[in-house]
């Protein structure tokens, strides 16, 4: 005697789960579609993204003046760039650069987002210091060369009439002008930075720090002991991020000094314009940029690599 066993439509009963096989047609029409929705994106990552990456490869491997044919020539752009100075001279200077705008910057926006964390008008303040964030860096840069003008700038006129001191070459110096760069940098990407911030100190548990002053610890031991470790995924977002930036720095550079006085705020992607449209050695240019590109690279998998040691994810 054979015997079925039907399925019986109990409340509250987990439905069986379905055998894996071919999707239904209305799953594969909705995969279609999700394709479709996508489709413009990875138009513009492959125009835009994969293949100027491709060529910059090929073309750090050949010699072009951007009119003519393409001559391979193998390493030889990189070995005239490795025995060269420009490379030297605009890598040392960058690295100066991020030394002196990253740590700061960081260390600057954390003081202020600490400082908003609880005042009124939050808001109002995020929008004041993201405003020169999202301002053109051609208008920062010429507001900063005004003010930086050695001869007739604002902050030498206050240095002379308040301190009676002499005018300070900001921007024609060799011993300031990185550091003026840096500066300006700093002040332009700090709004970016304490909004991150601000906005990880305002994700921290009001109980943790409870817990911590019932325990009997001080502002700072509360800072050191708990906020700092909650921040720490925040700090180290912003980190990497202003490390690449401060790696790919040429706007400001431009505007400010065109890489002068001399090739003392030579950096490397002004050098990588100048190699690229000034002198159009497209070769050697896309060289630079590799080098680059290879440098971030490194350098970002380094950061990935220590921040199991310091970054703390437990919420």
């Amino acid at each position: 005697m054979d015997f079925q066993v039907q399925s019986l439509d109990i409340p509250g009963a987990i439905p069986a789960i379905p055998k894996k096989g071919r999707p239904s047609e209305r799953a594969r029409r909705d995969r279609g579609w999700g394709y479709v929705f996508i489709l413009p994106q990875l138009i513009g990552l492959l125009v835009f993204s994969l293949i100027p990456l491709v060529s910059v490869f090929y073309l750090s491997l050949a010699s072009w003046d951007g009119l003519g044919a393409v001559n391979f020539v193998g390493i030889q752009n990189y070995i005239d760039q490795f025995t060269g100075d420009d490379l030297r001279i605009s890598l040392l200077h960058t690295i100066y650069y991020t030394v002196l705008a990253v740590p700061g910057g960081l260390i600057l926006a954390l003081l202020i987002a600490l400082g908003l964390n609880n005042v009124r008008g939050k808001s109002a303040y995020r929008v004041l210091y993201f405003m020169p964030y999202i301002t053109g860096s051609v208008a920062v840069g010429v507001m900063w060369a005004w003010l930086l003008n050695s001869d007739f700038g604002l902050i030498n006129t206050l240095l002379r009439s308040w301190f009676h001191a002499s005018g300070v070459g900001w921007l024609t110096d060799s011993n300031y002008v990185i550091p003026s760069l840096a500066m300006v940098g700093t002040w332009q990407g700090l709004g970016f930075n304490m909004v991150i911030l601000l906005a990880a100190l305002q994700g921290i548990p009001v109980s943790y720090t409870e817990a911590a002053r019932i325990d009997g610890a001080n502002r700072f031991q509360v800072f050191w002991n708990v906020t700092l470790p909650m921040l720490t995924p925040s700090l180290f977002f912003t980190t990497v991020i202003s490390i690449i930036n401060s790696f790919q720095v040429f706007d400001l550079t431009f505007v400010l000094t065109g890489g002068g006085p001399g090739k003392d705020s030579y950096t490397m992607v002004y050098d990588l314009y100048h190699l690229g449209f000034e002198s159009a050695q497209f070769g050697q240019a896309s060289a630079v940029a590799v080098i680059l590109f290879v440098i971030l690279l490194v350098v970002t998998l380094i950061q990935f690599r220590l921040q199991r040691r310091w970054v703390n994810y437990d919420v």
